[in-house]
């Protein structure tokens, strides 16, 4: 078997240091949270639509409570006192808040037995569909087979997400296993969430839920006609990380990116903003069984796959404590990585044969998310296409668990419908014809591979180690992390973050948690 002699000293204590760093963030997840976090709780309750200008409710109550220095008890309290004193439901309240019927800190605040006796119900309807979602997704799969490995993974990005769906059919039809709709490019320096269906994006279509149930009932039918479960994958990042989580989870998304490193790094969204979203963000996704997707292959854009290889894996052990911490098990984690080695390298193959393998089995019970060669692709689609086949078959003898696959047109255009029928062609084909070859190999103890995967990981301890003594902010606002700076009080957000009164509540945090077992 095709396996790596790893120094499990290492090994443990690359765990050790970044359970310290992550465990260093206590008084932030437990005494803070954030406009996008009291959003999410309206959604929870029930609150839904816009305003004629546009403007979520939820945004319009969130706005309503910050003006009148009361956001710090929680959305849900005022939701559930008005629900109380004015007989109406959470959404008759925040439709009289949108018309200016109703000020929610006018009204006197009910005993805490009352209000909990309000929201209790409240939380286990809209938990008990969550369960439902989580429990439909298991039974297809158990009715179609599981997910094969690697999991061939395509994207659709035409801005419409009635072509998305259109484009999304086909490829399942070609053999697609998981299908991504790629966010409309900014979104996620949105500070609300798009009402509705829409028709315009940039670079791709908008996240909203009413997107996600279309593109969800679309696939749905292509599972039954394919007799395979299609899985969809959305985008649980940015200014609303939480608020598109609990979207995915209510229309039944599968895999959702959630990663508060890649927003930090690579949109400039503030440190504590970001890593406090993601902490309720990845316990919904626990809860509703919906796979993560981490974005260390972006490191690789802007900085040497070889050089900083250590900072992929440093930043994967990170991700994977910082889930752990929110009750996603590993079997949920779809941890990232690249094939972004210069192919004019000598050996090229032969050193992301060590790094795909160091990530493989540091995480062995993790769905790894297999990231395409993008850096160098160019106007020569034959050599694009060479790569990409390279990859697929470093995808298979490796063991990975989901194979974005490359196009070979990407470099030059949007991939049209023959070039991503090509490309599945690409990686059906060597997915089959390497299938089983990994059982037949085995690294020689000295080999280089060996050698290089070990060297990689002492990189990554030392590296862990002195962000664990320094803190993860301070690292980052050096530029120790893809060689961009990110201070912990720069970037856009900050002002979304509060300290919670000690009467704050989140009755969906406090289930979840208790459900969870965290």
């Amino acid at each position: 078997m095709l396996k790596l002699d790893l120094n499990q000293e290492l090994v443990q204590r690359s765990r050790t240091a970044a359970k310290q760093i992550t465990g260093a963030f206590d008084w932030l997840f437990e005494g803070y949270s954030s406009v996008a976090i009291e959003r999410t709780v309206l959604r929870l309750l029930g609150i839904d639509g816009a305003n004629k200008e546009g403007e979520p409710l939820p945004n319009i109550v969130i706005d309503h409570l910050n003006a009148n220095s009361a956001i710090n008890k929680g959305a849900a309290v005022w939701v559930a006192n008005a629900m109380l004193a004015k007989n109406l439901s959470a959404q008759e309240v925040a439709e009289q808040v949108s018309q200016h019927k109703l000020s929610l800190t006018e009204l006197p605040l009910a005993s805490a037995e009352q209000l909990f006796g309000v929201l209790q119900p409240l939380t286990q309807q809209m938990l008990s569909h969550i369960r439902s979602q989580k429990q439909k997704r298991e039974e297809m799969f158990a009715q179609f087979g599981a997910r094969r490995s690697p999991a061939i993974y395509v994207i659709v990005a035409t801005g419409n997400i009635y072509e998305d769906v259109t484009q999304a059919r086909a490829a399942a039809r070609e053999g697609a296993d998981i299908i991504a709709v790629i966010r409309s490019t900014a979104q996620s320096l949105l500070d609300y969430v798009p009402y509705g269906a829409t028709t315009v994006g940039f670079g791709g279509t908008y996240a909203t839920q009413e997107n996600f149930r279309i593109m969800r009932a679309a696939l749905d039918e292509i599972s039954i006609e394919e007799k395979r479960y299609i899985s969809l994958t959305n985008y649980a990042s940015g200014l609303c990380m939480p608020e598109i989580a609990v979207m995915g989870a209510i229309e039944r998304l599968d895999l959702m990116l959630n990663d508060a490193m890649y927003g930090i790094l690579f949109r400039d969204i503030n440190p504590k903003r970001t890593l406090l979203d993601q902490y309720f963000a990845r316990m919904i996704n626990a809860y509703a069984g919906i796979e993560i997707q981490t974005g260390e292959d972006n490191y690789l854009t802007t900085s040497d796959a070889i050089d900083k290889a250590y900072t992929v894996t440093a930043s994967q052990l990170i991700n994977e404590s910082f889930a752990l911490i929110s009750g996603i098990k590993p079997e949920k984690m779809g941890l990232g990585h690249a094939y972004e080695i210069d192919p004019e390298m000598e050996n090229s193959f032969v050193y992301e044969l060590a790094h795909a393998l160091l990530t493989k089995e540091l995480f062995p019970d993790a769905p790894i998310k297999y990231m395409p060669p993008t850096k160098f692709a160019s106007g020569n689609i034959f050599k694009t296409h060479l790569m990409d086949a390279m990859f697929n078959f470093m995808g298979q003898l490796t063991g990975q668990g989901v194979q974005l696959l490359g196009m070979m047109t990407e470099a030059i255009h949007t991939p049209h419908l023959v070039d991503r029928s090509l490309a599945i062609e690409n990686a059906q084909y060597l997915f089959k014809a390497v299938k089983d070859l990994n059982q037949s190999l085995c690294l020689a103890p000295d080999s280089f591979v060996n050698a290089r995967a070990n060297e990689v990981l002492q990189q990554a301890v030392t590296f862990l180690e002195k962000v664990a003594e320094e803190g993860l902010f301070s690292a980052m606002a050096k530029g120790d992390f893809a060689e961009i700076k990110r201070p912990e009080n720069g970037g856009k957000g900050l002002d979304g973050v509060f300290l919670c009164d000690k009467d704050y509540y989140n009755p969906f945090m406090q289930q979840m948690k208790q459900e969870l077992g965290l």
